[in-house]
């Protein structure tokens, strides 16, 4: 009656009950996101009621310059932030699971910094350092984003070095031999062996780069120019306005609060 076999761990993703749980928290975590895309089509300022279907809060939106600048400074930040932070903690992360150095636990301490001081602390750090080497900021679009993308790619390849790091903890260093052995360089050992390896966590820590950058609010208030607009900063200065006012406005406030 005890001697019943043991189930391994792929195995109980086939049970009824997992599959279950698993849908049911899926359910919970994504329903208020569908929900909130449902009511943006909501004909009605307060979306408690549905009273319609329109598009019009869309139209309004896509014809305010400051909303359009906004998310287009806001995409191309979180855009190259994500490129060099993908290729800065990919890589930190294989020299440190790799390579044997003196003071190698400073270096992964250091990098971790990020991950763990605050926000607030970080954005005053930002604040301070582009002060004291007078980075300019009237630079010309992109480069009046150069701060603020510096910025983020300084908090942002921590994260991606935890994922890659944590993902080449289950790799077998033999499998990389062997290729070696079979007359592969080391470049084409990298490629064909180790990189496919890592490319769900490349894929994970680039998903996450992007969402980071895309959110972040207060070290991108420190860092930003006063001609330079972002979606967060929108969002703070609108989030009491109603949904006219919101996106039918373009207010000096806006530029003050950028």
């Amino acid at each position: 009656m005890f001697n019943r076999t043991p189930i391994a761990p792929l195995e109980y993703t086939r049970k009824l009950w997992m599959r279950s749980w698993v849908g049911l928290t899926m359910l919970f975590l994504y329903a208020p996101l569908i929900v909130l895309m449902v009511f943006s089509f909501n004909d009605s300022k307060r979306n408690v009621v549905w009273k319609g279907f329109t598009l019009k809060y869309y139209e309004k939106a896509l014809n305010n310059d400051s909303l359009v600048e906004a998310l287009v400074n806001s995409l191309t930040i979180a855009a190259l932030a994500t490129i060099v932070s993908l290729v800065i903690g990919a890589l930190a992360a294989v020299a440190l699971w790799r390579f044997r150095f003196p003071f190698k636990g400073l270096v992964e301490g250091t990098m971790s910094l990020p991950i763990i001081v605050p926000e607030i602390c970080l954005g005053v750090a930002f604040l301070i350092f582009f002060a004291k080497v007078d980075w300019p900021t009237d630079l010309p679009w992109p480069l009046n984003l150069s701060a603020i993308t510096i910025a983020h790619i300084t908090f942002c390849f921590p994260f991606v070095a935890m994922v890659v790091r944590a993902r080449l903890a289950s790799f077998n260093k033999e499998e990389e031999e062997a290729a070696k052995d079979l007359g592969a360089t080391e470049w084409q050992a990298f490629r064909d062996v180790l990189l496919p390896h890592i490319r769900p966590a490349l894929v994970a820590g680039a998903l996450l780069a992007f969402t980071l950058s895309l959110d972040d609010f207060v070290i991108t208030f420190f860092t930003s120019g006063p001609d330079t607009i972002m979606s967060p900063f929108l969002a703070v200065l609108l989030v009491s306005l109603s949904p006219a006012t919101m996106v039918g406005t373009r207010s000096p406030s806006t530029r003050l609060m950028a």
